[in-house]
């Protein structure tokens, strides 16, 4: 595509962007300038740079410990895979923040005029992390410990595999499993007394939350210790393994699981049957909750990196969804329809041609056969490529009917690789249309791309983990749902059933938009937000259910994807008209993945500097 074509094709998007008022970011947003004044000597330059690396060494350090599993872990750092974590600890949450506080106070004595330009990065990413995390601190997540998308027992029982993102291969790495399952109890019994905490001060689930996430819950408890998913690593050892630590681990796992985490998980279930369901609220949104406005305006902000108002966002929406189906009515034709325009959705779910697939084997190997298609474009693109490959793995059974389509990073230490797990219940329903925009945000370019490249950079820590955080979701999701739209420059979506998929998948990101703002702002019901979801998408009541359940328990999270594509799409369209013949789809692209994980305002001002420099 040509730069002027590209810019045209972004300009619908940014009027939507420039009605809603994103396109410019607030000034306080932006990047501090360099300190002005003269030379500083090479001592106090040292000295600056030595105070911040150890601050940010020392932040990385406490979250990993205050959260491995997210922080760490799922980050693709397995220096912790031996620890689970408290943070949902009333007294351990006041002792992060409290840290957190003095960090940013430490922070702020460094002068960073004092520091080279790729020190100055770091200060500002350091910055935005330390002021997002503490941003959620008056809002009491912790009440609200587990749901069926994100809970921490269901997460290790997916880990018990060991081809995710915990290795089981070496009895270092089995003991470390253990050592998080020895915690688990105890996190379990803390969960419980948070959520008692949630029912007396009218912090709780949704009713609805709370009958989708009790069977999860229910399948975690076993007949026997034998039966169990937590007892299964002992039943398929590595060849490798001495009868030793066979014998030694059988016993401990045994033990483990039926001494201390079978009347935990009991103790769990018991509550959540009895006491938690009937204390569960009819509403659906955060706002109904205390102080639930505030809580969901920093919601927006911790998972956009954006002060936006909900009312902005919902209007986003409906402007992004208005356009989007405009592009599928002139498309329905090429598919072969010439139905009502609002009926195509349904009539391309009803196709039997669009589902060629009989086992779930078929369906790996048609993204494998997307993977290399992907691979030999990616060179005329790109510049800066990881060198680690890409691994597909179907979604384990135990979270097949909840989860959705993801990818989990590789680890920095090569113990296992970055995995696109697509979700299929059933391969003979599985349609091809959206394969493609799915394999192009999930795996190449998008998640993994990104997330290996971040492994390879010269980076600190706490910059080299982050690919799973939340504060920089608008960036991480925001580049994978960008990648989407590459499909048509790279000529995937020449088939036009393709193209429908990715536009499609498109709209429900713009669908995000209109029913989480609905839902935590403006009081939608879920059967609110399901129907539109079913009659915008086209999608059956289950669907259309599991993606607003998962609305219902990660405020804001969902709108993340479309803000974040539609500032880089911006950025993309201002690079372009602004250089001309100059433009070069390689070079921007290492611009916005060459510094890793940033923050919108940050990216913003980056590309801005190579625009100029460019010139």
């Amino acid at each position: 595509m040509t730069p002027r074509l590209a810019s045209f094709r972004t300009s619908i998007l940014i009027a939507s962007l420039l009605a809603a008022g994103l396109c410019s970011l607030p000034a306080h947003a932006a990047p501090p300038p360099p300190g002005a004044g003269g030379k500083v000597s090479a001592a106090v330059a040292d000295r600056a740079q030595q105070q911040l690396d150890q601050l940010a060494g020392a932040f990385y350090v406490a979250r990993a410990q205050f959260d491995p599993l997210l922080y760490a872990t799922a980050n693709g750092d397995s220096r912790y895979d031996d620890q689970i974590g408290m943070r949902i600890a009333p007294k351990v949450r006041a002792r992060q923040f409290a840290l957190y506080h003095k960090m940013q106070s430490q922070l702020r004595a460094i002068p960073r005029g004092h520091l080279v330009v790729k020190a100055q990065l770091n200060y500002d990413l350091l910055a935005f992390e330390l002021d997002s995390a503490l941003d959620m601190e008056p809002y009491p997540e912790h009440l609200l410990p587990i749901n069926q998308m994100d809970n921490v027992p269901s997460t290790l029982a997916n880990y018990a595999d060991g081809t995710g993102s915990q290795p089981l291969a070496t009895p270092k790495q089995y003991d470390a499993y253990l050592s998080r399952l020895n915690q688990l109890p105890a996190w379990l019994d803390q969960a419980i007394a948070n959520m008692k905490e949630g029912m007396r001060s009218g912090v709780v689930l949704p009713k609805a939350i709370t009958v989708a996430m009790l069977p999860q819950f229910q399948a975690l408890r076993s007949a026997t210790p034998e039966a169990s998913v937590f007892y299964s690593p002992v039943t398929r050892f590595p060849a490798q393994f001495s009868d030793a630590d066979k014998q030694r681990l059988t016993a401990a796992y045994r033990q483990t699981v039926a001494v201390k985490l079978a009347p935990a998980l009991n103790r769990l279930v018991r509550f959540l049957e009895t006491d938690y369901l009937a204390a569960s609220r009819d509403s659906s949104g955060l706002g109904a909750l205390p102080n639930g406005a505030a809580w969901y305006r920093a919601a927006i902000k911790d998972n956009t990196s954006l002060a936006l108002a909900p009312e902005q966002i919902h209007e986003l929406g409906l402007k992004e969804v208005a356009r989007i189906q405009q592009q599928l009515v002139a498309l329905g034709p090429k598919l072969g329809y010439d139905g009502p325009a609002d009926q195509l959705p349904q009539w391309v779910a009803a196709q039997d041609k669009f589902k060629p697939f009989k086992t779930d084997a078929d369906v790996l190997n048609a993204y494998r056969g997307i993977y290399a298609q992907v691979s030999a474009q990616l060179p005329t693109f790109f510049s800066l490529l990881p060198k680690a490959k890409l691994s597909l793995q179907l979604e384990p059974e135990l979270t097949r009917a909840t989860a959705s389509d993801h990818y989990t990073p590789l680890a920095a230490d090569g113990s296992h690789p970055g995995v696109f797990w697509p979700v299929v219940n059933d391969a003979s329903k599985y349609s091809d249309v959206s394969m493609v925009s799915l394999f192009l945000h999930e795996g190449v370019p998008g998640h993994h791309l990104h997330a290996a490249l971040l492994k390879e950079l010269d980076l600190p820590d706490f910059r080299k983990f982050n690919t799973e955080n939340p504060e920089t979701a608008s960036y991480t999701e925001g580049w994978a749902l960008y990648c989407e739209t590459l499909g048509k420059e790279f000529g995937l979506y020449d088939n036009p059933a393709f193209y429908y998929g990715h536009l499609n998948d498109e709209l429900l990101r713009a669908v995000r938009l209109v029913v989480d703002t609905g839902m935590h702002a403006q009081g939608w019901s879920r059967d609110q937000a399901i129907a539109y979801t079913m009659k915008t998408l086209g999608y059956s009541h289950a669907r259309a259910q599991n993606q607003i359940e998962r609305y219902m328990v990660m405020p804001a999270q969902a709108l993340a994807y479309k803000i974040g594509a539609l500032k880089i799409l911006e950025l993309r369209a201002r690079a372009q008209q602004e250089l001309g013949p100059k433009f070069s789809y390689q070079k921007f692209h290492e611009v916005v993945t060459g510094d890793g994980t940033l923050s919108l305002a940050i990216l913003e001002a980056q590309v801005d500097r190579w625009i100029a420099g460019a010139k």
